[in-house]
């Protein structure tokens, strides 16, 4: 398998980001990850092994990002207000320096699928809700679509806007929902020990209240939210993405 390490001082964050790419050819399935891991988590955890077959015959490029969530919602010290600042600093890094770098890396543009567990669930719907003029997809897994479970009751734009149970309801560009009826949206989550259901089905309703197409998929009891169920989500997942 091909793999490079690329670093690059971010000015959206002011700090070197690192981003682990496998693969030589394919859609870009951009990866976000859990809690306060860092972009070779994937690799440490053998997810990139799991899908290992969709990078080898150029079905997919990977591209495996790093995290802030140390600096942004799991730092206890931070008040939530410069939590949210931070985050949007983040999301910022992702739009205008991770996208970009995608593309020149491709060659040219192609679909960008975002994915993630955990928390990483949360980034990467979040991203693709927020810019489906820029990704085509989402495979979240294991999240929580709720963002107040981390501000500790401090709410602000910044939060409101990165929390998709609370925008989405109120979404009425039609120009924005027409994008996001025609992309490829997958909720999964176990129903195991430390799993939440429950927050993939309240936001597969907002969706369906949107008219929003989208594959919600509940696994059994015996799928905890853990690393052996997502080496099994999503390779199969991706074996029913097309592009």
């Amino acid at each position: 398998m091909q793999r490079e390490i690329h670093k690059w001082w971010s000015p959206n964050l002011n700090k070197d980001m690192e981003i682990a790419v496998y693969g030589h050819y394919g859609y870009a399935l951009l990866m976000f990850p859990t809690a306060a891991a860092d972009y070779l988590e994937y690799e440490r955890f053998q997810l990139i092994d799991a899908i290992s077959s969709f990078i080898n015959d150029g079905t997919i490029k990977a591209f495996s990002i790093n995290s802030i969530n140390n600096e942004s919602w799991l730092n206890g010290n931070m008040h939530p207000s410069h939590k949210a600042i931070r985050h949007q600093q983040y999301n910022q890094y992702v739009i205008e320096e991770v996208a970009p770098f995608i593309e020149s890396h491709c060659q040219s543009p192609v679909p960008i699928v975002t994915t993630g567990a955990s928390l990483g669930a949360l980034h990467c719907a979040n991203i693709f809700l927020r810019r489906p003029d820029i990704f085509s997809g989402t495979v979240a897994m294991s999240g929580s679509y709720d963002l107040k479970s981390y501000t500790n009751g401090f709410y602000d734009d910044n939060c409101y806007f990165n929390s998709p149970v609370d925008y989405l309801p109120h979404w009425n560009d039609e120009h924005i929902l027409n994008m996001l009826r025609h992309k490829s949206i997958i909720i999964a989550s176990g129903q195991g020990s430390y799993e939440d259901p429950d927050a993939s089905r309240r936001l597969s309703d907002i969706l369906n209240s949107k008219g929003i197409q989208h594959w919600l998929d509940l696994w059994g009891h015996d799928m905890p939210h853990d690393w052996p169920t997502w080496r099994q989500m999503l390779p199969y997942f991706l074996g029913n993405i097309n592009y």
